[in-house]
């Protein structure tokens, strides 16, 4: 289905966990006349997930194990990954921190400046292997990250918002 952005252009509708049920038919079909691959330009999924791009949910090592089995994982590139050399250490952080200090303790993580070494870093490690992985930023960053993030050899970019328009204007940044 495709939604209307701005004159002339469109987007598909993505949907989420909630917006899916599962209902019981009154019939099976043999998993062997099914197809469930998916493609996203050049590259074909043998199966249809995708790996938010979470820092908690994705990393290097889950990218090469989501390709492994067919699905693709995407890489914040503007989270922890590619602000700290061991991004491990701050999540661990985050996750223990007392629950009233959570906030300052996420505000301090993330003035932390985005290293373009290490976005680069983090695709070569699952490209060395053999292995796909998407990446994701923000409008304001994509001219900037997707650029770096393509060069090491990511195989899909996301420009992810939670509001999407035909075209993103700033005057902090070039769109």
């Amino acid at each position: 289905m495709e939604v209307q952005i701005g004159r002339g252009r469109k987007a598909r509708m993505a949907y989420g966990f909630d917006d899916v049920a599962l209902v019981p038919g009154a019939f099976t079909i043999d998993p062997e006349d099914v197809d469930v691959t998916l493609r996203i330009g050049d590259v074909t999924l043998t199966i249809p997930v995708l790996a938010s791009a979470m820092d908690g949910a994705v990393n290097p090592q889950l990218a090469i194990l989501m390709s492994e089995l067919g699905g693709l994982a995407v890489l914040n590139l503007e989270g922890v990954q590619v602000r700290y050399e061991d991004p491990d250490a701050v999540i661990e952080r985050i996750v223990t921190a007392p629950q009233d200090k959570v906030v300052e303790v996420l505000q301090e993580i993330y003035q932390a400046p985005i290293k373009h070494d290490l976005i680069a870093e983090r695709v070569r490690v699952v490209r060395d292997a053999g292995e796909r992985i998407g990446v994701a930023c923000t409008p304001a960053m994509a001219m900037r990250l997707l650029p770096i993030a393509i060069e090491a050899g990511a195989d899909v970019g996301v420009v992810q918002s939670t509001v999407t328009t035909a075209r993103f204007v700033s005057s902090q940044h070039q769109s």
